[in-house]
């Protein structure tokens, strides 16, 4: 494996690991004050994010496809965890007091019986029941339990909570923002060092490699999302795993990373020309880095995702772009490499402080040819605060 060079770190201080119980306590006051708008009696979560928002259960036992997991979050008093036997320890050490186990999986009764009993006692006859729905959600349980559930207690009503779950999450406490930040910061200096080791004829599966390994060398936990691409004089996909093909020069490489610090990501790319690079990508390149700029500006508490989409599209339009197929220019983050809201022409989502956002601005410049640049940024009071180290105004030329 290449071996990676030391860049001046400017070290940032790793924040503490988990949250303090005050920052469950706040999240579970502002979500009953929100299902009391909503008359909601109780509200169903399945996913672990969800899960993790509301308890702090934090695993990655979650791969794990086989077992249902449940938290039932009553209209008052503390969240019901609902879960596994396996998982009785690790949810013992969060916040969470009653916490109810069955040995899973079982064929027949997975669970169902805990959670109808739990549903039944805390929405009575003709009492809504919130579950998530709708785009960007997941019901982590059999559907043939959820239609068995939804029959069985038919007098309750089952709603879409997925807006409240939108509300709650989009906006991030300080120690939220901590994590994330540390997490851009980690993954910068990675990026930041990238010129030090990447040379013609690597091939692409030891540029993955080389870079996970630096990450992790610099405290992050995980590396679990890395996609790139490269080509001769730009590249024409964004998303793809590597392939062994050996990087030549005139190539433009890209990185994209999703790493991790303590369940939380950074999500942001870097770009790279090998030894040469033709005129036109250059110019691609500094158009989506003055889009950026433009995302930057307009970044602020009251402006809508659609401000954001508008400026940034209108610079590439103006820069010859011939397209982009990506349907957005960025979007928020968080405990998940990508979450609501999307940078689109339609999404009016008002922007707060608190809101972690990316700003993606993406282009086709030339058939079968892209660029795009990523950032991550905070919305502050007086606009926006920049997580990840500024990528360089020119594309960079290494080798």
């Amino acid at each position: 494996m290449t071996e990676t060079k030391p860049c001046d770190d400017h070290t940032a201080e790793q924040p503490p690991r988990g949250f303090p119980v005050d920052e469950y306590e706040r999240r579970l006051d502002r979500a009953q004050a929100l299902m009391a708008d909503e008359q909601l009696e109780v509200l169903l979560v399945t996913t672990e994010e969800n899960i993790r928002y509301f308890s702090g259960f934090h695993t990655q036992f979650f791969q794990s496809p086989t077992r249902p997991w449940f938290l039932v979050v009553p209209k008052t008093g503390k969240p019901i965890a609902i879960i596994p036997g396996i998982g009785a320890q690790s949810m013992a050490g969060t916040w969470i007091d009653d916490i109810r186990t069955w040995s899973s999986p079982d064929p027949v009764d997975d669970g169902y019986s805990l959670l109808a009993d739990a549903l039944q006692s805390c929405a009575g006859a003709g009492g809504r029941v919130g579950v998530p729905m709708g785009a960007e959600t997941a019901l982590r349980m059999a559907l043939t339990d959820f239609d068995r559930l939804r029959d069985d207690l038919s007098d309750r009503a089952f709603v879409d909570a997925g807006g409240l779950i939108r509300a709650l999450r989009m906006r991030k406490s300080e120690r939220e923002i901590e994590k994330i930040a540390y997490a851009c910061d980690r993954a910068s200096l990675a990026f930041a060092n990238v010129p030090t080791w990447l040379r013609r004829d690597m091939p692409d599966t030891e540029v993955f490699r080389t870079f996970k390994v630096d990450c992790l060398r610099r405290g992050l936990d995980d590396v679990s999302y890395l996609v790139g691409g490269a080509g001769r004089g730009g590249y024409n996909d964004i998303i793809a795993p590597p392939t062994g093909r050996r990087l030549q020069r005139g190539d433009v490489l890209i990185l994209d990373t999703g790493s991790v610090f303590d369940g939380y990501f950074c999500d942001f790319d870097r770009n790279f020309a090998i030894e040469t690079a033709e005129d036109l990508a250059k110019a691609s390149y500094e158009t989506v880095f003055r889009a950026t700029e433009a995302g930057l500006a307009a970044a602020r508490p009251g402006a809508t995702c659609a401000d954001l989409f508008r400026a940034m599209q209108s610079v590439m339009e103006a820069g010859g772009a011939l397209g982009n197929d990506v349907g957005r220019l960025g979007h928020g983050l968080g405990m998940q490499l990508t979450e609501w809201p999307s940078h689109t022409s339609f999404d009016e989502t008002v922007l707060r402080p608190g809101m972690v956002l990316t700003l993606e601005p993406g282009m086709t410049y030339s058939p079968g040819k892209m660029m795009v640049h990523e950032e991550n940024i905070v919305i502050r009071e007086g606009g926006c605060e920049l997580l990840t180290r500024r990528a360089a105004p020119e594309l960079p030329i290494v080798g």
